[in-house]
């Protein structure tokens, strides 16, 4: 029996990249009444800041003030795990136990190799989780459904990949920038005696801030988060259009 069922389940290589990637859309769903919830694959322990207990104790934290049902984490090794048998068939189980109607995963091609690798992984696990000869057993040894998310779509990252559509958050911004602050130890924080990285500068998060500025003002909103298809979208009728002003 199905107790667990997501209407969207957000996939991050490392804690921290679905608050940057996707928070924002993540807070839209709840507040229209869906069901949510974030898996990380690894603990980010190669992290030059913090340790992978403080990320766990931050993810944990973004976790509450982003209101999701669940989060996981499922161990992978951080910088050396493989789009292989074993990972994908760690992935796909958990898929068939949620069984999202949608999945977020991390940027196609990015700075840091794991993101794009990750993308490849989820994107690979979505669809082998709906062929019924791929067994996998739950954690009560029971042999679980086939099971294909309708969507996986691809947050963007550091660099910027022009979007297939984006998502109004704009009344969720704050929100979502309160569940990256969570990562104290991975961002601006003058308070830590933490080496100097590519994201722990102020100049990092105003970057975050003016991409989703940016988004917004494409279509009329103050902020906006962009999302990637790897297949063509179709709506019902062109008053999906009709929500925006020009």
């Amino acid at each position: 029996m199905i107790t667990e069922q997501l209407d969207i389940l957000a996939i991050g290589v490392h804690p921290d990249d679905v608050e940057l990637g996707c928070a924002g859309a993540l807070l839209q769903a709840i507040a229209e009444g869906k069901k949510v919830g974030i898996i990380d694959l690894t603990r980010g322990e190669l992290g030059t800041r913090g340790t992978a207990e403080t990320r766990a104790e931050e993810s944990a934290l973004a976790a509450k003030i982003l209101g999701v049902h669940v989060r996981e984490n499922l161990g992978m090794a951080d910088g050396f795990f493989k789009n292989d048998e074993a990972h994908q068939r760690q992935l796909i189980e958990v898929i068939r136990r949620f069984r999202p109607s949608i999945v977020l995963a991390n940027a196609l091609e990015d700075r840091h190799p794991d993101h794009g690798r990750s993308a490849q992984l989820i994107s690979d696990a979505c669809f082998l989780s709906g062929l019924r000869k791929i067994i996998t057993i739950d954690s009560n040894g029971n042999e679980q459904e086939a099971f294909r998310p309708s969507y996986v779509f691809h947050y963007i990252q550091d660099r910027f990949l022009e979007p297939s559509f984006v998502i109004d958050i704009s009344a969720h911004f704050d929100k979502k920038m309160e569940s990256i602050l969570a990562y104290a130890t991975q961002f601006h924080n003058p308070a830590l005696n933490e080496p100097n990285t590519y994201i722990s500068s102020p100049a990092f998060l105003e970057v975050v801030k003016s991409r989703a500025l940016s988004f917004g003002k494409r279509i009329g909103v103050q902020y906006a988060e962009g999302f990637i298809s790897t297949k063509w979208l179709g709506v019902k009728s062109m008053d999906a259009f009709i929500q925006f002003p020009t």
